[in-house]
């Protein structure tokens, strides 16, 4: 598993773990990160997620319910609602490529899903690609004058 796919997973399982648990202390989150992530960029990185992903929680929800047609987000399931929160935030909030950050989710989705989630993870954050990535950039033409 590549290194930051490994973070993301870490604070997924942190998201899910707070979903159903609200009450859980933001220490015990760190610690839980610590025990997991021994590389301290990869532990940052994956407290950087799941703390953005917390600051940001309402705003991400909100994005997320305007394009998942007929799905109210407290009706999703909890890892799919986990999943998704954490590719709204990276698409939203960072600069990670949106490809990667839709990949990411989908191997998450698969991993820790149901049949259907990969599918729904990825329509939901299909829609959710900002604008200005939107856009595919065009390949470069084949110089067709040998190079002159």
């Amino acid at each position: 598993m590549a290194r930051r796919s490994k973070s993301r997973q870490i604070a997924l399982q942190m998201l899910y773990q707070t979903d159903l648990n609200p009450d859980i202390g933001m220490n015990s989150i760190r610690e839980m990160i610590a025990e997991r992530m021994k590389d301290p960029d990869l532990r940052s990185f994956a407290w950087s997620l799941f703390g953005g992903v917390m600051e940001c929680r309402a705003e991400l929800d909100e994005r997320i319910q305007a394009v998942a047609q007929n799905w109210r987000i407290s009706r999703m399931a909890a890892t799919d609602r986990s999943v998704l929160r954490l590719g709204a935030f990276e698409l939203l909030k960072t600069d990670t490529p949106p490809r990667v950050v839709i990949d990411e989710a989908i191997e998450l989705a698969k991993k820790f899903g149901n049949a259907q989630s990969a599918q729904f993870v990825n329509g939901v954050l299909d829609q959710l690609i900002p604008n200005k990535h939107n856009r595919p950039k065009e390949p470069p033409k084949p110089d067709t004058n040998g190079g002159e």
